[in-house]
Formats: structure tokens, sequence, C-alpha cells
């Protein structure tokens, strides 16, 4: 399981190496270490780089992937994202990946959007029901039972989700076009938004505005 673990992680991050031009700007230099001190540092997209003479394996390294993680919360599920916060050397590379663990029988990661960033996921265990939603005016949902092994792709900005439709834990991996895909989860946004959006506003929902305070409520 873990050799399997590995190929996968390098399968798709090699995908989505090739929807790197869609999002992040092609680097001029051969890699740029994040760090946060500009003390004679070169800012290069959002991020101060590292002298490259200083650069370090560590800086291009991160484990714990193969670590199953607690999915006790309100939707079952939970990301473990490697993306420039965890690992510096991803800086102006254009790639990150994210593990997700989904409890049994309803574990979601909820409709969701990243801005800046396709997303090519694969299953490892499980079954998931996935989705996307094309844009306005046609809406159209675009989903698929996934098993283990199979891979499903979420166009850069469009809202998906995945749902564990079996009755054991499911895990999957997945590659986004970003270094820092960045996530809105849609439910947060409109709902759980500081300061609340005015309940007559929310309504868009084509929800009451006492069923709109109680749902603010709940966030």
């Amino acid at each position: 399981m873990e050799a399997l673990q590995i190929i996968v992680a390098i399968f798709i991050l090699a995908l989505a190496s090739s929807l790197t031009f869609a999002s992040d700007p092609s680097p001029l230099q051969d890699f740029c270490v994040a760090i946060n001190d500009p003390k004679g540092s070169v800012f290069v997209n959002g991020k101060f780089c590292k002298d490259a003479k200083l650069a370090k394996a560590d800086d291009f390294y991160f484990s714990g992937l193969h670590i199953r993680k607690n999915t006790s919360n309100i939707f079952g599920s939970t990301a473990t994202p490697v993306n420039v916060a965890q690992m510096p050397g991803l800086h102006t590379l254009g790639i990150s990946m994210v593990r997700i663990d989904y409890a049994p029988n309803g574990g979601l990661n909820p409709p969701h959007t990243h801005p800046r960033a396709s997303e090519i996921l694969v299953v490892l265990e499980g079954t998931l029901h996935v989705g996307f939603v094309t844009l306005n005016p046609d809406n159209r949902l675009i989903s698929k039972v996934l098993y283990s092994g199979d891979v499903f792709v979420f166009p850069v900005g469009l809202i998906h989700f995945q749902y564990n439709i079996g009755n054991t834990y499911a895990v999957a991996f997945a590659g986004l076009s970003s270094e820092n895909p960045e996530v809105i989860t849609i439910a947060n946004a409109v709902f759980g938004s500081n300061p609340s959006i005015n309940a007559d506003i929310a309504k868009a929902f084509n929800l009451d505005r006492k069923m709109v305070k109680n749902l603010q409520s709940e966030f």
C-alpha cells in the first residue's frame, strides 16, 4: 500500500504539472525556496526567495501523507495539504497536492472551489461520488462514482465535491496546478462570512429570512 501511495503521488504531480500554464506563472530560475525574511532576498510571486546556494533537501521535502487523519468533524472528512506553506521548495513550481480522508457512510468534502487551480484526484481506498457544476446558465452537474484506482479531474474555478458512499473509510490524493490553490467552501462563504451577509441577500438560495438566519447561526 505504501508503494502504491508513492507511485500515485508521483503520478498526480506529473499530471498536475501539465496544467501549470493555466495558473501560476512559469519560473525563470531553477527554483525559489520561499522564506519569510526579506533581508537580502528577491521577491517573486508573493514570496521572498532564499539564496539558492543555501537551499537544502528539507526545503523540498514533506512527510506524513501515509497517516490516516481524524475525520470526526461535521463533514466527516479531513484534508492534509502539501502546498508552499508546508513545502517552501514548491514556490514558483506551480504544483501542490493534498491527501483527503473520508469517514464511512457519508464523509463529505463539501462543495468548494479552487480559484487558482485545476485538480486531478485519484482514489486509493473506498468508493466516492464526485462531481462538478458547470458555469451559468447551464449549471450542469457532471458526476461519477469512483472506485480504487479511478481518476477524475475538476476544472479550475468550478464548484466540486467528493462524497463517500461506501461503508468503509476512503482515501484520495489530488494534484493541483498551483503552489497555493486556496479553497472557497461555498456554504462557509455564504452563511459563515464575517460579518454576516445580509439575510435578504443570502435569500438568493430561495430560503426565507428566518431560515437564512438559522443557517448563519450554525457557522
